[in-house]
């Protein structure tokens, strides 16, 4: 018997959940609520299938979870510093959900509301969601679209775009954890390259704590593959938040979308997955704290059990104007757009 009350959202009302197929068999799953990334499942040339995204057995699973599992997160992903935003001679107080600083927008954010399906198709599905001025301290009222396209080539492509009718930061993305291996496999076996040169040092809280720094000579260097186990917790850079969870500059040839901003294998390499985005930044995070989040085989995860690759502007940047990035202030007269690519191959 069908377990009901597991499909049914603190609205009271069911989740929605839409499937994407392709050409080739690949399988992309989101539901409604948190416009949410559910299943990403690809098939190998031995005829078998992967999944290749972390997430939950049910869809009120992932009411339980502190991990953002796929959400997509707004208005301002990552952190921001006291929850405070200093802008033109005024200070802009936010609604603190991490101690004293905001995460990823804040306490009841948009990884934690019903979105609406605006648009649905065999190979494309149109996310919206109004949020309201003074959304979790931020000044506006915000439209925000999301759309998740399976492309015949194995591209999924996630683009975001939104207005506001006052000035705001703003700074989307998706939270998906991968593990190109599948289930039960500690994701820090994987290789994986960024295309960047400088990096951001936190500190315990993930608050920037210094300037950008080469990654030259560190831990934190990943222009040429290698395994997030090879120096994982070598250096205090790391130290500070127990494992990778750092901001990357990506190479300025990046910005256009064209050039991959990062490359990630598997470990038995069978499957490679290519990012690209029109974001300036990429955080690496190792799933340090990912232990007791509900999975996908109804038990739980271990910390690594997957990493995000989440593509957007510097953590904390509203507060560092003088950062090498685009300006994150969307104003009424503009518009918030960007896109990020995840293009998975099979060898």
């Amino acid at each position: 018997m069908v377990n009901t009350q597991r499909q049914i959202a603190p609205d009271g009302k069911p989740f929605t959940l839409v499937t994407l197929k392709n050409a080739q068999g690949t399988q992309i799953q989101a539901m409604d609520w948190g416009a949410t990334w559910l299943s990403c499942r690809l098939p190998l040339l031995d005829g078998s299938v992967r999944e290749v995204l972390l997430g939950c057995q049910h869809p009120q699973d992932y009411l339980a979870q502190q991990a953002y599992l796929g959400a997509t997160v707004g208005r301002y992903a990552n952190r921001i510093s006291q929850s405070r935003i200093e802008h033109q001679g005024k200070t802009l107080v936010l609604n603190a959900n991490q101690g004293e600083h905001q995460l990823h927008g804040g306490e009841n954010s948009f990884d934690k509301r019903r979105w609406e399906i605006l648009t649905r198709a065999e190979q494309a599905v149109t996310f919206r969601l109004e949020s309201e001025d003074g959304d979790n301290g931020y000044p506006g009222n915000m439209r925000v679209e999301v759309t998740y396209s399976l492309t015949d080539d194995n591209r999924v492509e996630i683009s975001y775009q939104a207005t506001v009718d006052r000035d705001c930061p703003i700074n989307m993305t998706n939270h998906a954890y991968f593990n190109l291996d599948g289930i039960n496999h500690d994701s820090r076996g994987h290789r994986l390259q960024i295309n960047s040169d400088r990096f951001l040092p936190v500190d315990s809280q993930g608050i920037p704590n210094a300037d950008l720094t080469p990654v030259d000579g560190l831990s934190m260097d990943f222009r040429q593959p290698k395994t997030l186990s090879q120096d994982f917790l070598q250096d205090e850079f790391q130290r500070q938040v127990s494992g990778y969870d750092h901001a990357y500059l990506l190479d300025a040839q990046c910005l256009s979308g064209d050039k991959p901003a990062a490359h990630l294998w598997s470990s038995d390499n069978k499957v490679k997955m290519s990012v690209f985005t029109t974001k300036p930044a990429l955080q690496l995070y190792s799933g340090n704290f990912l232990a007791g989040t509900p999975a996908r085989d109804g038990g739980t995860y271990e910390n690594h059990a997957g990493l995000a690759l989440e593509t957007e502007f510097l953590p904390n940047s509203p507060n560092h104007p003088h950062w090498p990035q685009p300006d994150c202030w969307v104003s009424p007269d503009g518009a918030y757009r960007s896109m990020t690519v995840y293009q998975f191959e099979t060898n």
